[in-house]
């Protein structure tokens, strides 16, 4: 017998003990920001996969899904994790503490 498919729904999940429960691909730790933010960028859904080769296409369909349905909620996840731009080409020393 074989396995149902999984749905729109059933791919996508959350768990407070994985990004602070943000929407994740089920089975992984992937945000669905992660996915949203490669095709913002222009990057076609089926070039995904190839880039992150541990999710399968249906899977970014899923996210994508999501991400239109859930636009205004996935937007803040990916504002929330931009890397400030004072930041950006930055590198941070463990050592001091400091970035360089």
């Amino acid at each position: 017998m074989a396995s149902p498919r999984p749905t729109p729904q059933s791919a996508i999940t959350s768990n407070p003990a994985i990004h602070a429960g943000e929407p994740i691909l089920t089975g992984t730790a992937t945000p669905v920001r992660a996915i949203a933010e490669l095709w913002n960028q222009g990057m076609a859904a089926e070039e995904i996969p190839i880039h992150l080769p541990h999710l399968k296409l249906y899977q970014v369909f899923a996210a994508l899904a999501y991400y239109l349905g859930h636009r205004d909620e996935v937007d803040k996840f990916i504002l929330a994790n931009r890397i400030p731009e004072d930041l950006v080409g930055k590198k941070f020393g463990p050592a001091t503490g400091k970035y360089s």
